[in-house]
């Protein structure tokens, strides 16, 4: 591995630190800048002529400026002549947005693909994206890795004998039905209309969730607006216990104390894709790293070895 450079941006260095351990290398400096004008700096202030550079940056908030930086570190390795630049995203917000399902608006995760290819990326290493469309988008290599092994082997230590695993809609029941599998267990999905960033309706549940207990899994939780409007109808349906599951855990305006306080919710588990800030790290979460997922990936490319063995 002596021709890797590995280098966070200012989103999640603690996840880029935790990979650099695995990998047994060390996590190289660089400087962000802002000045009096807002506009943003930086530098890598290690020499990556020629060498393998890995840059680790999940788009969070505040998105625009974590993706600024991150395509700023890409141009600044490419301006020297690093030998290949790979772009890890552990979240790729803009994935959300992947079609035009509305009049005179933007693909925002094709545009964002395109700006990290101009900046200079070579490939693309990203794990869960919310449409797998959006793999798509690129014009470059994308090893795409999902975290349902990792969130699986926690789940295995429960009693899963009267288990359910629900997806809160169809667009995710692709993954809710592979984690089911990996569990052994049955599959059940919510029928969802959104309306808005914060209004969703769910109008039925398909599968049988009454006197089970019920994992409820999804990509991704923000405001947590669709999760709780799903609880509600496994409420009625007569659920037992209820679990959280998620890879991104976003938890925007204290959307995690919400869930915490549903009724029958018993545990919320996320991984480590997103920055969990310690106000965040309430008792009934419990936070899974993909750390050791990512370094696996990252040494298999730097070694010309195949990434799709990890889902084997």
């Amino acid at each position: 591995m002596r021709d890797i450079a590995v280098f966070s941006g200012s989103a999640h260095p603690e996840l880029a630190e935790e990979i650099c351990d695995q990998l047994e290398v060390p996590l190289l400096p660089s400087r962000l800048a802002r000045f009096a004008n807002d506009c943003l700096e930086v530098q890598l202030q290690a020499n990556v002529r020629e060498r393998d550079v890995f840059l680790i940056q999940p788009l969070v908030p505040p998105t625009q400026d974590h993706l600024v930086e991150l395509l700023m570190m890409i141009d600044a390795a490419r301006g020297a002549s690093a030998s290949r630049i790979t772009a890890v995203i552990p979240h790729y917000a803009y994935a959300r947005s992947d079609k035009k399902d509305a009049p005179r608006i933007s693909i925002g995760g094709r545009l964002v693909a395109d700006l990290l290819v101009a900046a200079g990326a070579s490939r693309v290493l990203a794990m869960a994206l919310h449409s797998p469309q959006v793999h798509g988008f690129f014009s470059v290599p994308v090893d795409h890795l999902h975290a349902l092994r990792e969130l699986a082997r926690h789940f295995q230590g429960y009693d899963l004998s009267n288990t359910v695993v629900v997806s809160p809609d169809l667009g995710n029941a692709k993954e809710a039905a592979a984690f089911a599998r990996l569990l052994g267990v049955p599959v059940a999905t919510g029928a969802k209309q959104r309306f808005s960033d914060d209004r969703v309706e769910i109008s039925a549940i398909i599968g049988e969730v009454a006197d089970r207990d019920v994992i409820v899994l999804d990509d991704e939780i923000a405001r947590g607006t669709t999760t709780i409007e799903l609880l509600k109808h496994l409420r009625q349906r007569g659920v037992r216990t209820i679990r959280i599951a998620c890879t991104h855990g976003l938890f925007t305006a204290g959307a995690v104390d919400r869930l915490a306080e549903e009724p029958g919710v018993e545990e919320i588990v996320c991984t480590n894709t997103v920055p969990i800030s310690k106000e965040k790290r309430i008792p009934k979460l419990t936070v899974i790293s993909v750390a050791p997922a990512l370094a696996e990936a990252m040494r298999r490319i730097h070694n010309g070895e195949s990434v799709s063995v990890l889902f084997g």
